[in-house]
């Protein structure tokens, strides 16, 4: 299939570009489990089905659509599930992971619901955003009560690679934790176990609750923060992608794997930059070897991920906790400025910023809905008012 081998320029972007997809935010990976009730072993089926998934869908998208498909989980759906106040079982969450994952093969098949898609106000979905992002980046600061000096150097690490090195600025603030972590001699309880990652199947549980407070944002926040940049990545580097075929091969990849725990699989944005630049691969045409290589390297992380896995679950919590607001840093920024872009949505984008970051739990149901709600509902009003004057 291949006539010669890739450029050492296809291989060292893929490589980056997982490495920092990956390590930047795993820690939010293993606290958004932990927070839908998954024990250790869920927790690493959870990490080791959403490499395999990465993997595999982008590889053969990649293959099939002849260009760089460049996959990730879903982080602020991640976010989202971390900052879920709803205490729900394991299969319960399996069961909402379900339903977002069914919701984005409904809207990939289905072209006026695509078309739908496209006319969800950004300001709103990014404002829900925003609210869900906001309380991480607040516990960063709060985290300096218990470890001041952790916090300290996180932050100090964080401002100076993003002037200098703003690529690599997660990465870096990964392995300056790590340091500091191993230096005090904090990473305790960190047994033998596995080497190989390994999958545990869950069976479903459905709940109405559940499907709206969590399945529900969940397909919303991915579709629009994750699913349409990364489209939006591929048409700048100069392909034609057609929404159908990736929007419905992320969506079935979830489906597949989300009973073994895997909350959403997407196409990435950031991380596809790398590869789908001439920079990866001089050859347009060519370059979707580097989306091949790519997914080669996540599939080396899915069958190592079980000690990756045990590595985070033996951190401190207030090591967790820190490591997550540094990386949700840039992304809060990204949302906070796209929810105000628009100044005729502002009302509505901060009553949804609002709601959300409440944390308020009514009926059993969820802040990032109720926030939802309360966005399209001042948006609604402005346009009946609007009409009648």
């Amino acid at each position: 299939m291949l006539s010669r081998l890739p450029p050492l320029a296809s291989w060292t972007s893929a490589f980056i570009a997982a490495l920092v997809g990956f390590g930047g935010t795993v820690a939010l990976i293993v606290r958004a489990m932990q927070a839908m009730g998954a024990d250790a072993g869920q927790v690493g089926s959870a990490v080791t089905a959403l490499c395999l998934g990465i993997a595999v869908a982008g590889a053969v998208l990649s293959v099939w659509m002849r260009m760089p498909v460049v996959l990730a989980w879903s982080t602020p759906g991640a976010a989202l599930l971390a900052a879920s106040t709803s205490a729900v079982a394991w299969p319960v969450a399996v069961g909402a992971f379900l339903a977002a994952a069914a919701m984005m093969c409904v809207l990939a098949l289905v072209p006026a619901l695509g078309r739908l898609a496209q006319r969800i106000p950004a300001s709103v979905a990014s404002a829900m955003l925003a609210g869900v992002l906001l309380p991480f980046c607040l516990q960063l600061f709060r985290t300096l009560e218990s470890d001041a000096l952790l916090v300290c150097v996180l932050l100090a690490v964080f401002v100076i690679a993003r002037v200098r090195v703003p690529l690599y600025a997660l990465l870096l603030v990964l392995l300056a934790g790590f340091a500091v972590l191993a230096l005090r001699g904090d990473v305790a309880g960190l047994g033998a176990g596995p080497l190989i990652g390994g999958m545990e199947l869950a069976a479903p549980v459905f709940d109405w609750r559940s499907v709206i407070s969590v399945g529900m944002p969940l397909f919303l926040v991915t579709l629009v923060s994750q699913n349409l940049p990364g489209l939006v990545v591929l048409r700048s580097a100069g392909y034609a992608p057609k929404p159908r075929p990736l929007l419905l091969g992320t969506g079935l990849a979830s489906l597949l794997l989300a009973p073994f725990g895997a909350h959403g699989i997407n196409l990435a944005a950031i991380t596809a930059a790398i590869c789908t630049g001439s920079d990866a691969h001089p050859d347009a045409a060519g370059r979707w070897v580097v989306g091949l290589i790519y997914a080669g390297f996540y599939l080396a992380l899915a069958l190592f991920s079980a000690p990756l896995v045990l590595f985070f679950l033996a951190m401190p919590h207030a090591a967790i906790a820190a490591l997550t607001g540094v990386a949700l840093i840039a992304p809060l920024t990204g949302a906070v400025e796209a929810m105000l872009v628009e100044k005729s949505e502002r009302d509505a984008a901060i009553l949804t910023f609002a709601a959300t970051a409440s944390g308020v739990s009514l009926m059993g149901i969820g802040s990032a809905f109720w926030g939802l709600l309360a966005g399209f509902a001042a948006l609604a009003a402005k346009a009946v008012f609007s009409r009648r004057n």
